[in-house]
């Protein structure tokens, strides 16, 4: 399998696989590339519908140069306590981010709820995330101000009164509940269509139909995350070797 950044004529393969309908995994193995390449590639090149092969290969030579001086300074820091190989967990921390994107969040958010997760306490204040980031103070507080309203990231006060922005998996379980409670609506305003359109009606049955749906959906989500919820709370034993 190639590795290495991708080439100029790569782009333009996977430009032509997404101007003829073909998915992400279906360009990479004509690329014999793993599809995570390939989906960090176009996420963080304008997406499906504004990727353009000579535009991204011109954003990547510049990124590229940019980061030149800071992997030098990388290179004099202290040691990782855990001795993490630096360019693995940046990869890492692409593809993260990458794959947030690709569930709907846009990209500082998507960004600082990477570092946050891959720091060990799990929490940074904004001007840690900035530094890390290497972005503004005004594009954190935006994105945490996001997050926090997705039940995603909490603040908290540590003992200098500094807010300090934490996730953990505690977020996950309220997130996944808020998410199913936020059906609830829908299923109140489909039956209230009931009523209006005349419960004999093929229109009321289909939003009868959906808000079955949708009730059921709701349920069996809240009861999974209740059932589940010890498992984030539980320390993973370590995968045994064959």
């Amino acid at each position: 399998m190639p590795g290495g950044r991708l080439t100029q004529q790569e782009r333009q393969q996977i430009a032509m696989g997404l101007a003829d309908g073909l998915a992400y995994a279906e360009i990479a193995r004509s690329l014999d590339r793993p599809t995570s390449t390939v989906t960090r590639e176009v996420m963080r090149n304008g997406g499906p519908a504004g990727y353009r092969a000579d535009l991204a290969h011109r954003a990547t030579e510049q990124r590229t140069h940019r980061r030149r001086p800071a992997s030098v300074r990388g290179s004099q820091s202290a040691p990782d306590p855990h001795g993490r190989d630096a360019a693995a967990l940046a990869e890492y921390e692409e593809m993260f981010t990458t794959v947030l994107m690709s569930s709907g969040l846009n990209k500082m958010a998507s960004r600082v709820l990477t570092c946050l997760f891959v720091t060990d306490a799990g929490s940074l204040t904004a001007s840690e995330l900035a530094s890390r980031l290497q972005v503004s103070p005004a594009s954190v507080s935006k994105a945490v101000t996001f997050l926090e309203s997705q039940s995603l990231v909490r603040r908290e006060r540590d003992e200098r009164r500094r807010d300090r922005y934490v996730v953990d998996g505690e977020l996950f379980y309220q997130a996944t509940i808020a998410s199913a409670r936020a059906n609830d609506l829908l299923v109140e305003t489909a039956r209230k269509g009931v009523a209006v359109l005349g419960p004999d009606t093929p229109a009321a049955m289909r939003l009868e139909n959906v808000a079955r749906f949708l009730d059921f959906i709701s349920e069996s989500i809240t009861r999974a995350a209740e059932q589940a919820r010890a498992v984030l709370h539980t320390r993973a034993e370590p995968p045994s070797e064959s």
